[in-house]
């Protein structure tokens, strides 16, 4: 039998390419060898966006066509909406008696986010909500509603898988072995870095290229992507690797191409604009056959519904098995008891 995965995605704007590089990718290249559940984690995006439900509503259908256009099949992955799962707010306040406010604060992830979100939370955190806080405890709950053994993730998120572990061995050395402790599947990609140099791509910094980007914004977004700052003139000498725009002909271009632009750029014999129009016609080609893909579904909306609602369905009869079997590991099913009177 295949091992379950589980991992989600917050539903806040579109896919970008470090969405792309870093995790999607890698759903699509396994998506084959596993059974596989593809959370649209709208509960958790709203932990930040609770005064916009309307974005994150809009954003389940946008992020849900962007992840069948890079080739998500769902014939393979069940793709599910958080909400329409109640079982998992259920698990949530369960898995709340078993780990301490100081625990949650002293994770590494919650810390970095915080700081992060200083408009939302204050410069201290003092305005940091209940929700956002306890945010790794509704994970810990998605992981194991669906007895996911395998989790994908980057380095920055091992805090919170660490997390959820130690929510099952709690849980487990109280009311007995019920639970799956799960097991990281480590992203091999680091972070993709920004237009502007920045380590993060992101909506909020203004230097991600999105899937959905049309041909003029992508030739406006690449024309004022990072360069050497110590190449004046068309013909100096430059080092690619302190250069936004080889930094993206690498992640889209052939391995022949790139080490001709390498070459030209440290001899000098490679102006920026030229190579900056060549990735634009490279990142063009690269993201024409997503485009194509979605193009599809946009016009065929009622195939989104279809699909969430069909996985949906699915996660949920899997929830019901896992929420059945933690009520009577901790004694509250009080349902059976009538039945068997």
């Amino acid at each position: 039998m295949k091992k379950t995965i589980l991992t989600g995605i917050r539903p806040t704007g579109n896919l970008h390419l470090g969405h792309y590089f870093g995790a999607s990718k890698t759903w699509r290249d396994i998506q084959n060898d596993y059974d596989f559940y593809l959370e649209i984690a709208d509960v958790q995006a709203l932990t930040d966006n609770f005064d916009n439900p309307e974005k994150v509503r809009t954003n389940v259908y946008e992020i849900t066509k962007d992840l069948l256009s890079i080739g998500i099949d769902p014939e393979k992955v069940h793709f599910f909406i958080q909400s329409q799962i109640p079982e998992i707010a259920e698990l949530t306040v369960f898995f709340g008696n078993l780990v301490t406010v100081s625990r949650l604060q002293r994770n590494p992830t919650v810390k970095t986010e915080i700081s992060q979100k200083k408009a939302i939370f204050g410069n201290n955190g003092e305005s940091i909500t209940y929700g956002f806080l306890g945010y790794p405890v509704s994970q810990a709950a998605d992981i194991t509603c669906f007895e996911g053994e395998i989790v994908p993730v980057g380095e920055d998120q091992l805090p919170l898988l660490e997390q959820c572990r130690e929510i099952v061995r709690k849980f487990n050395s109280i009311y007995g072995e019920t639970l799956i402790e799960p097991q990281p599947l480590l992203s091999k990609t680091t972070r993709i870095k920004g237009l502007d140099g920045n380590d993060k791509m992101g909506k909020s910094l203004g230097n991600a290229i999105y899937l959905v980007d049309d041909k003029e914004t992508i030739h406006k977004k690449i024309m004022g992507a990072m360069t050497d700052p110590n190449k004046i003139k068309k013909d100096d000498p430059a080092n690619p690797n302190i250069c936004m725009v080889y930094y993206y002909h690498k992640l889209v271009n052939n391995e022949e191409n790139i080490k001709t632009i390498c070459e030209e750029c440290r001899k000098g014999n490679r102006g920026c604009v030229q190579c900056k129009k060549e990735l634009i016609e490279t990142m063009n080609n690269f993201l024409k056959p997503i485009q194509e893909r979605r193009k599809y579904y946009e016009e065929n909306p009622q195939e989104i519904e279809k699909i969430l609602q069909q996985g949906t369905k699915e996660a949920k009869e899997k929830a019901q098995r896992t929420i059945k079997k933690v009520k009577q590991a901790m004694k509250i099913n009080y349902e059976e008891d009538k039945v068997s009177e």
